[in-house]
């Protein structure tokens, strides 16, 4: 008989990945801001502008900052 070659599970889903909460929800957490409060705050302001290119940032908050990514015109 001969050898299996490839992964027998291409195509499946890894059901061993969970989502968890992102980067952005959990720093907003330990701010202890509410949605209605994201738009005021100054740190989150800075930590948005630091981190927009990389970590996911709620697209109607870059609106509202007139912030733009790379990528996006």
């Amino acid at each position: 008989m001969s050898k299996r070659r490839g992964n027998p599970n291409w195509g499946k889903p890894d059901i061993r990945t969970v989502p968890g909460p992102t980067l952005f929800e959990e720093i907003v957490k330990t701010m202890r801001l509410s949605p209605g409060e994201y738009e005021g705050s100054v740190v989150l302001r800075e930590w948005v502008r630091k981190n927009k290119e990389h970590k996911y940032v709620p697209t109607d908050l870059l609106k509202i900052w007139g912030f733009v990514v790379n990528g996006e015109l």
